[in-house]
Parts: C-alpha cells; sequence; structure tokens
C-alpha cells in the first residue's frame, strides 16, 4: 500500500533536518545607505574569513558602468570592487574566472591579490563586455553556474531598455543575446541599476534566475539595491532558515527588506521595486509567489559542497544529485495548484524518498 499523505509529510520533516547543505537622479547622498545598513550588521558581518575551497565550475562578469559624476562613478567601483573579494574570497569563485570592468581601468596584476588587496579591471564598454561573455563562452560547459551583475545607471525610452556603459551602451536584448550564446544552463543575472524591470521579460528562460532593481523601465531614479543585494550574499542575518548558506532567493529577500526600510527610514516614497523571475515566464515578482523563487531557494554562490565533499568524487557526485533532487522538489511545490492532489502526493514523495536514500548515503560516507 503506497503511504499516506502523513508519512509525506514526516518524509518532508525529516529532509528539512538532514539536507542542510545618467537617468533622472536624487543626490548623492544615497551613498549613505551602505554605511547606514553596516551600524546594523551582526556581529561578524565584516570580520576577513579564511578564503573558501575555490570551485573552478563557477563564473562571475561584474560590470559597473558610468557613474555620470565623480560621486556614483566612486560608489559604482567601490561596490564593484567590494562585490569582487566576496566572490573571490567568501564565495569561492576562481579570480580567473571573474571578470571586472569599471568606467576606469585599473592598473595591478593580471590576478588580485588577497594580501595586497589589488584588482585588475577592464573598461566598461560595450566591447569588452562581448569580450568577457566570450571568454565565459569558451571556458564554460552546461553544468557550469555564470553570475552576472551590474551596477550602475540604466534607462528606458519606451522602446529599448539599456544599462549605461562607457561609449554605446548595450540594450536588454543585447544580454539575453550574450546569455543565450552561452552554454551553461544556470544563469544568475542581477541588474542593480535604474530602469532595470525591463529587462526581466527579455532575459527571461528556464534555468535561469533573473533579478533587476525596479519593477519597470520608468522607476528611472538612481537605486540603492546593489549596496543590499551585496550586503545579502555577506551578512549571516541574511542566512534565513538558518542552514549556515545564502541562497540566492534569501540574499534578494534580504536585499528588498534593507531598501524598503531604507526609504521608510527617510520618509521617502519609494522609487524602486525589485523582482525575481526564475520560472521562464517573463513575469517578475516582489516576493517568491506565482512560482517565482522556487529555484532561486535552491541556487548557492558558495563553495559548500567542494568544501563537504573533500575531494571524494563519488560524495561530489552525491551531493550534486542532492541539489538536483532539491531543486525538483521546489519546481513541484511551485506547480501545486495545477495538479490533482493525488498526482501532486505521490511525485513528492517519490522525490522525498529518494533524497532521504540520498542524504543517508551522503551522511554515511561523511562518517
Amino acid at each position: 500500500m503506497r503511504p499516506t499523505r502523513l508519512t509525506c509529510s514526516l518524509l518532508a520533516c525529516c529532509f528539512a533536518l538532514s539536507s542542510c547543505g545618467a537617468s533622472a537622479e536624487r543626490s548623492p547622498d544615497l551613498q549613505q545607505s551602505n554605511s547606514n545598513q553596516s551600524n546594523a550588521q551582526p556581529k561578524g558581518a565584516g570580520e576577513k574569513k579564511p578564503r573558501a575551497a575555490i570551485d573552478p565550475n563557477k563564473f562571475a562578469l561584474i560590470i559597473a558602468g558610468v557613474g555620470g559624476e565623480e560621486a556614483y562613478t566612486k560608489k559604482f567601483t567601490e561596490e564593484a570592487s567590494q562585490l569582487y573579494d566576496i566572490v573571490t574570497n567568501r564565495l569561492g569563485f576562481d579570480e580567473k574566472n571573474v571578470y571586472l570592468l569599471t568606467e576606469a581601468a585599473s592598473g595591478g596584476p593580471e590576478n588580485a591579490s588577497r594580501e595586497t588587496d589589488i584588482i585588475k579591471s577592464k573598461r566598461a564598454t560595450a566591447e569588452e563586455a562581448r569580450k568577457a561573455f566570450a571568454a565565459i563562452k569558451s571556458d564554460a560547459n552546461a553544468d557550469r553556474v555564470v553570475f552576472v551583475m551590474l551596477i550602475g545607471h540604466g534607462s528606458f525610452d519606451t522602446q529599448q531598455a539599456k544599462f549605461n556603459l562607457v561609449g554605446p551602451d548595450l540594450t536588454a536584448k543585447d544580454y539575453a543575446a550574450l546569455i543565450g550564446a552561452l552554454p551553461t544552463h544556470r544563469v544568475i543575472f542581477v541588474n542593480s541599476a535604474s530602469s532595470s524591470g525591463e529587462f526581466v521579460k527579455p532575459l527571461s528562460a528556464q534555468g535561469r534566475i533573473i533579478i533587476a532593481a525596479t519593477r519597470s523601465g520608468n522607476e528611472q531614479n538612481a537605486t540603492i539595491f546593489a549596496d543590499n543585494f551585496i550586503a545579502g550574499l555577506k551578512d549571516e542575518a541574511a542566512d534565513a532558515d538558518k542552514n549556515g548558506r545564502v541562497s540566492v532567493l534569501e540574499a534578494f529577500t534580504y536585499a528588498t527588506k534593507l531598501t524598503a526600510d531604507w526609504y521608510k527610514q527617510k520618509n521617502r516614497l519609494a522609487t524602486e521595486h525589485a523582482l525575481i523571475d526564475d520560472n521562464g515566464d517573463g513575469a517578475g515578482h516582489e516576493e517568491a509567489t506565482a512560482g517565482d523563487g522556487s529555484l532561486a531557494k535552491t541556487i548557492y554562490l558558495d563553495s559548500k559542497p567542494i568544501e563537504q565533499a573533500g575531494g571524494d568524487a563519488e560524495l561530489a557526485k552525491l551531493i550534486k544529485e542532492r541539489q538536483r533532487l532539491e531543486e525538483e522538489v521546489e519546481k513541484l511545490k511551485a506547480r501545486k495548484a495545477e495538479m490533482k492532489q493525488d498526482d501532486y502526493d505521490r511525485e513528492l514523495e517519490d522525490l522525498l524518498v529518494a533524497l532521504a536514500k540520498v542524504n543517508q548515503t551522503i551522511k554515511s560516507k561523511q562518517k
């Protein structure tokens, strides 16, 4: 006899316990948002931690666009440099797989040094952006993860949305084509610029997580979302489920809360409302709802799986399989409203049983 729904619920509980695993602008006083938030950071948030294990399967492209004035240029460059430090030191990206573009190219060694904190960047032009995508395309494959974040100003003329670069800009359709040419099935694309909401629909596709700082092209004021999303990638407070890791969804949720809180504290009408789309339907939402958020909930940018595997190839495969099953569970939950209850229960039960077996095998190998 097939286990009851109660059995399914109990399995779900067991799984939860065992699977830890230049636009219209306001004044540059927005730069104060980061320093104001730092006062509320949890203990240990600013401490230097040992470098994370290097995961060669992850790639990143960070672009700090044109500031339009010195204060914004400095702000965007500092945010991009901070993000570079986070992905290479805290999240385990290999420096050779991380591409940094800023308004003014910087000197230094080819690879950033943790000891010297010198970071070499290329100039944020359309040509350099295309070169970076081409380099990632040549080195990546279907199983790789690609993280792209745009920091700066954007624009929308009712026809097309752009991200402001040095010289000619790239449009949302340009980025969609560049991402579409990549062999990987997993892309996390974050556009933290003004008018970025218009990027969601053109870039949306299965396997992609698209995040925009605004809900439309009409939100054209400079944003503070970049500061807050970057904070979400490093602050322990962003780890809502307390599993020792920050998922892309948790970073997004943390950033949207900090952003909303900032406007309330300043007694200002919010001029940015971030969206997330990860179910490929091209419709973003301000929170995990209507099918969005299920993929981002299971995707992490850290290198915990590498650390957990400890060089054991078989264990690494098991951890990867656990990740796949967790994603399938979340996808199924997102489709629950469209399914018959018995079909949903049966599929969920099968997935949870498979997860329980994989977790048991992982635990036995880690002893």
